[in-house]
């Protein structure tokens, strides 16, 4: 028995997948992601798909005015427009960055993933008035000791303007 010769013109054509649109990037736009967060914060940050940011955001909006009336204005009232500007800054480079994904400008940029520290800085906010409704903390009085705070955010740029003249990288400043 022999095998038949089949002639190469006669064979069928191999069957392709049928082909597939290439993935088109969502792209975002920073004007709107920065009104959306000038009309309401947080709401940028959920326009730009990081809905945890964008609980952090409205958190602290919300936490600002509740300090401020509960607690008398200072120094909660430098705190709430620090929110605002952050969370517009925010949004519009987030929406920047998602737009520059892909591009060999991307490179040099940080990521728009939404970092861990968001979700730990909600369940450290959920827990702080958890503690507080259950009367377990009283907010009335660890208010008096917010100097603290801006002593830690002191000593932290300290610390990391000494450990870049120890690197020797100080090229930024």
């Amino acid at each position: 028995m022999s095998t038949p010769v089949v002639d190469p013109e006669q064979r069928p054509a191999p069957q392709l997948p049928p082909a597939t649109p290439p993935l088109v990037p969502q792209l975002k736009s920073p004007g709107l992601a920065f009104f959306l967060s000038f009309l309401f914060p947080g709401i940028g940050q959920v326009y730009n798909g990081q809905p945890a940011k964008a609980l952090v955001f409205f958190a602290g909006f919300v936490a600002a005015f509740y300090t401020m009336f509960h607690f008398g204005p200072i120094p909660w009232v430098f705190f709430l427009p620090f929110v605002i500007l952050y969370n517009l800054v925010d949004a519009w480079r987030t929406a920047a960055l998602i737009n520059a994904r892909g591009t060999t400008a991307a490179a040099d940029l940080e990521s728009p993933v939404e970092s861990p520290a968001w979700g730990v800085g909600l369940i450290c906010l959920g827990t702080l008035f958890l503690l507080n409704n259950l009367g377990w903390l009283d907010l009335a009085r660890v208010a008096r000791y917010w100097p603290v705070l801006l002593i830690a955010a002191g000593a932290a740029v300290l610390y990391r303007s000494f450990q870049k003249k120890e690197t020797g990288s100080d090229a930024a400043l």
